[in-house]
């Protein structure tokens, strides 16, 4: 996965005059790089224009324009970039209901641990959350996560291969599992672990 370096980017002024067809593409791009776990949970699994474009976003929120401020935010979100061997992926729990979100909250403590892919012949991967801080307490947990799947050379050949591929999630109070039968996502997906 190619890295965004802060010559890459746009600067503030030619962003917000090509930010309406950026966001469009961007939109576009992630509706194949979605997939919803039941209909609360959601995972979208990043890329580089995903972050490229959460990059720009923050700088254009924070009028950011110096260049410490954007190696600040190039530290904060490269992370999130996958390596070519994982996933990365952003969990939202996402509940409307103020109340609802409140009780689901502090009733899925420890969700994070409990999301799982699995490619077709292989044993699930569960993903590691949260390798930034923290984001769950004795209370509740956070209603976004971020999640990394490491799969093996195998697993990859495999989903170049466009074996069967499900996601799911094991938490006592919340039991999903999903095959992910979209041809656009699928190949979205094992498209990250194309051979350069």
């Amino acid at each position: 996965m190619p890295a965004i370096s802060r010559d890459s980017l746009m600067p503030l002024e030619v962003y917000a005059r090509t930010r309406k067809e950026f966001r469009a593409k961007v939109m576009a791009h992630k509706r194949y790089r979605t997939v919803a776990l039941g209909p609360n949970v959601r995972l979208t699994f990043e890329d580089e224009l995903t972050i490229r474009y959460q990059i720009q976003e923050m700088l254009r929120i924070e009028k950011i324009f110096e260049e410490d401020g954007i190696e600040q935010e190039l530290a904060a979100y490269s992370p999130l970039l996958p390596s070519g061997t994982n996933w990365k992926a952003t969990m939202f729990l996402e509940y409307p209901d103020v109340d609802e979100r409140r009780q689901m909250l502090a009733q899925l403590i420890g969700i994070e641990k409990h999301v799982w892919v699995r490619v077709e012949g292989f044993d699930r991967v569960y993903g590691i959350a949260d390798e930034d801080l923290e984001r769950s307490n004795e209370e509740k947990t956070a209603s976004v996560h971020f999640l990394r799947f490491e799969l093996t050379d195998s697993m990859r050949a495999a989903l170049r291969e466009r074996v069967g591929l499900a996601m799911g999630i094991d938490h006592p109070d919340l039991n999903v599992t999903v095959a992910v039968t979209d041809p656009l996502t699928k190949a979205a997906l094992a498209n990250d672990f194309q051979e350069r």
